[in-house]
């Protein structure tokens, strides 16, 4: 009787990160572009070796409250363009989500070659962003968005008194010989997702 001899080789991540710029309408903010091909896993079994790859990010989604405040806010504010706009209900969706008895919104929108999708869920309502999170706990992750005039777009973002997280737009100390210079500001969206807008640059301490 033959058998199959199938080996764990190993698992290989490579990331790729490269970076575009293209001017925003409002904001002055370049998309960045994070590419990725990422083989996952090697099997040899007495045959040709099977390797399966991630190739790209296709959007960050982020859960939202008021989808109507929260397009307002991505597009006039930070020059998103809405791609999409879906409702969805049903026994697919409950599985996939983990969520039962649901029924979504969801608005996809790109800035330059990148994409948020945005997800409301019209039933059942889950629970807002704890108002005590900081930049340590486990939970926390970000947007960053490439902008070419930091005054300037500070200055954007307090005309729309977005909610400071920075105490103000931060210079890197120049010791770091990689990131010396840049400049970046933490601020949050209306349902308190942690946004950072950044001079161009920073892309090159990873």
């Amino acid at each position: 009787m033959n058998r199959t001899k199938v080996t764990l080789l190993g698992l290989l991540l490579a990331l790729g990160i490269f970076v575009q710029t293209t001017t925003a309408r409002y904001l002055p903010t370049d998309a960045h572009v994070n590419s990725a091909r990422v083989p996952l896993l090697r099997l040899v079994a007495d045959g040709p070796a099977t390797v399966p790859s991630i190739e790209q990010v296709s959007a960050i989604g982020m859960t939202v409250s008021d989808m109507d405040a929260s397009v307002d806010f991505y597009s006039k504010v930070l020059s998103f363009e809405k791609v999409s706009d879906v409702e969805v209900a049903g026994e697919d969706y409950e599985r996939l989500q983990g969520v039962f008895g649901l029924r979504i919104r969801v608005v996809r929108m790109r800035l330059g070659d990148e994409f948020i999708e945005l997800t409301e869920y019209l039933t059942p309502k889950g629970r807002p962003v704890p108002v005590d999170s900081r930049s340590n706990d486990r939970w926390f992750q970000h947007i960053a968005i490439i902008t070419s005039d930091m005054d300037k777009a500070y200055a954007l973002l307090r005309q729309n008194k977005v909610e400071h997280a920075s105490t103000g737009p931060q210079r890197l100390p120049d010791w770091n010989k990689n990131a010396g210079g840049i400049q970046a500001f933490y601020f949050r969206d209306p349902d308190r997702h942690l946004l950072e807008v950044v001079t161009p640059g920073v892309w090159s301490i990873y």
